[in-house]
């Protein structure tokens, strides 16, 4: 029996049409609400349809002519590749990644290629981590115990990010099938810091406008790239810095160049928003929203940007165990070293935001770009305090959307328990269509459990839970997740069924990557999840001489490739990254 019964007939549409610019209607969280089109406010489902099953607003079809790959600008054409093996590398064009066709789960028959239909194709993006990096409260310092806690590329998050949304809108076509690309879904850790001045950064990057990502004082930088610590890299001085030392360049007008205003064309697709840690607590572990003492520092005049090692160590050793969850004796350390702060220019904008601000700022006209209104999120989700959605694809296709964030503290994930009832409900109304479920945590890093402190007596759970749970649906084709900054696929079985759990790495350490994911029926009793990464579109190489938006771009990756104790395993072995991956219909 195959895993899908079409439910073209209930909308009298064809089943491979497509979301017009306008996108998907929501499945708001628990509450049976779907998204009127045009507007921010939640309506009530349509009764008769009597399970709550959305309808297409509109659609758009497929092309009749035959689909015909693109692979131009992705990784199977070529990849940015490091010249030399030691020192400070520069990065030139290299050679492509060839496709992996992974059977794990389902024998490739031959003959598919002739045969397969495209279901939905779409893009991933996940942890763009936007950057205030002048923020008081963040945790450059740890780097005096730890190379890596602080990344010389930090101040040009946005630069990068802006040549991610012009590569995608570059792609004319789905690499496999040559498909129409349906949306975008960012996974989550969008900003970094939980403040509202990088939210506000990246609502105007993925749907279009002008960034200026600089706080405090207007006229200059004000952080540890300019300080005199030896321990930065400091591009605009003599300073002879660490990172100098390991062949970093100087460059003069680096520090003007890089708090200057940025333009972002917006993404052409309707884009859909999934949160992470990172979005949800300051500092991307604390359950310290309502605490004054953090939101004063944040947004004061004082920022530590140098503590002794020693002390270092015992700040990161307590954030890694989680024995500090709600921030109290963080608090405690910043006042202990008060006296150490240097003075900055006070800004509000560098507040944390709260979950239900960050609803408000995506449902937000001024951040609609192509849609959907909320990008996922709805007036129900407001209502019911929540941060999870369903949504239409196509007529065969829905999307589920969690949040895996611990209101409790650390960076780890879970689920609370009304959301896993939650997630069961959806897969089960939806049974008739394929689901690709979308989440920021991984499911080997969904081992949080803190209690949520709203939610006290409900029980949190852990990712071999969610896969177990996933496993039981034979609808269930992909779980599609970020956090871990590595790009990993890895099958799984269960009772009920077979899916594939695809983790792509993030766009703040190199490789710096996004994730073409596109889900086709082979005619054949299986199904095919090809997965294509691609680069942003700045050049591989850079110009030291070339300051600009698109040369910044370029220096982005460049830095992240060069970062002082950086991980090299980022890109993941062959066939985690560009793929073929089977599956059997249920």
């Amino acid at each position: 029996m195959s895993r899908l019964r079409s439910v073209a007939g209930s909308t009298g549409l064809h089943r491979r049409s497509l979301l017009a610019a306008t996108g998907a209607v929501a499945l708001s969280a628990g509450a049976g609400y779907a998204l009127r089109p045009g507007d921010g406010r939640a309506a009530a489902a349509d009764p008769a349809a009597g399970d709550g099953r959305a309808v297409l607003a509109s659609s758009r079809q497929a092309p009749a002519a035959p689909l015909v790959p693109y692979t131009r600008g992705t990784t199977l054409a070529g990849t940015a590749a490091p010249r030399g093996a030691a020192g400070y590398r520069r990065l030139g064009d290299g050679p492509g990644w060839g496709r992996v066709v992974r059977g794990e789960l389902a024998e490739p028959r031959s003959g598919r290629a002739g045969r397969r239909t495209p279901l939905t194709a779409f893009v991933q993006l996940t942890d763009l981590h936007l950057i205030d990096a002048q923020h008081p409260l963040r945790l450059e310092y740890l780097r005096s115990a730890d190379v890596h806690a602080w990344r010389p590329q930090e101040a040009l998050t946005v630069q990068g990010a802006v040549a991610l949304v012009e590569r995608v809108n570059a792609l004319r076509g789905a690499p496999a099938t040559g498909s129409p690309l349906h949306f975008a879904m960012t996974t989550g850790d969008n900003t970094d810091n939980n403040t509202r001045s990088e939210l506000e950064w990246f609502l105007t990057v993925m749907s279009g406008g002008r960034v200026t990502p600089n706080t405090g004082d207007p006229r200059h930088y004000e952080g540890v790239q300019n300080s005199g610590l030896r321990q930065y890299w400091h591009p605009d001085d003599a300073v002879r810095d660490a990172d100098k030392r390991l062949g970093f360049p100087h460059l003069d007008g680096f520090l003007a160049a890089a708090v200057r205003e940025v333009n972002s064309p917006g993404l052409d697709l309707p884009w859909y928003s999934t949160v992470g840690n990172h979005d949800t607590m300051p500092l991307g572990c604390y359950a310290s929203h309502g605490d004054p003492r953090l939101t004063d520092l944040a947004v004061g005049g004082r920022k530590l940007m140098d503590v002794p090692a020693a002390e270092a160590r015992r700040l990161q050793r307590a954030i890694r165990k989680a024995t500090d969850p709600r921030g109290v004796r963080y608090g405690e350390f910043l006042a202990a070293h008060a006296r150490a702060a240097r003075p900055v220019t006070p800004d509000d904008r560098r507040a944390p935001f709260t979950p239900d601000e960050y609803l408000r700022a995506h449902l937000d006209p001024a951040h609609r770009g192509p849609g959907p209104v909320g990008h996922g999120y709805t007036a129900a989700n407001l209502d019911a305090g929540t941060q999870y959605y369903a949504f239409r694809i196509t007529d065969d296709v829905v999307g589920v959307s969690l949040d895996t964030t611990d209101p409790g503290g650390h960076y780890a994930g879970s689920l609370g328990t009304a959301q896993l009832r939650w997630l069961e409900r959806t897969l089960r109304t939806h049974e008739d269509s394929y689901a690709i479920v979308f989440s920021h945590h991984t499911s080997t890093s969904m081992t949080n459990t803190h209690r949520d402190p709203a939610r006290p007596d409900e029980r949190r759970h852990g990712g071999e839970e969610v896969a177990a749970l996933l496993g039981r649906h034979r609808n269930v084709v992909a779980w599609v997740n970020g956090h871990i900054h590595r790009n990993a696929v890895t099958p799984h079985t269960g009772p009920g069924g077979s899916f594939w759990e695809i983790s792509t790495a993030s766009h703040v350490d190199f490789p710096q990557l996004a994730r073409v994911v596109e889900l086709v029926d082979n005619k054949d009793g299986t199904l095919s999840l090809f997965t294509t990464l691609v680069e942003s579109a700045a050049p591989s190489r850079t110009d030291f001489t070339d300051l600009s938006q698109t040369g910044l771009a370029a220096l982005y990756r460049e830095l992240s490739l060069n970062a002082p104790g950086a991980r090299t395993d980022l890109a993941g072995a062959p066939a985690d990254r560009n793929t073929e991956l089977l599956l059997e219909k249920g």
